[in-house]
């Protein structure tokens, strides 16, 4: 019993640890690559209701989130599901939506455009 009780500590401090090690990784991550100066704010808010709520995404808007880039925008996506605000979302669901987000920009950007 007594062996259960230690592992089921070590399980949650590893767990505790593996969070703020991300924590800290996303933020570094965001820091570094300077992922918040490379998409303006009407287009984080677009994005964003597309993933964390409902909504849709311009052409314009796609086009600044592959700007961005896949590691900024996962970092971003995974910072803001750190935020309290948005403990009752479903993690998966939203990574989920956010992969999905992702690869319709990647898609609307690198298809060709209609000839005219």
């Amino acid at each position: 019993m007594a062996s259960l009780n230690v592992s089921s500590v070590l399980v949650v401090l590893f767990l505790t640890c593996k969070a703020v090690m991300a924590t800290k990784e996303n933020d570094q991550i965001i820091k570094e690559i300077n992922c918040e100066s490379k998409i303006g704010l009407p287009c984080v808010l677009e994005a964003f209701t597309s993933i964390f709520n409902t909504g849709s995404i311009s052409n314009k808007c796609c086009g600044e989130v592959v700007v961005l880039g896949k590691v900024c925008h996962s970092a971003l996506v995974k910072r803001t599901l750190e935020n309290p605000l948005f403990k009752d979302l479903n993690p998966a669901t939203i990574i989920a939506k956010s992969i999905q987000t992702w690869n319709n920009c990647l898609a609307l950007i690198d298809s060709p455009s209609p000839s005219t």
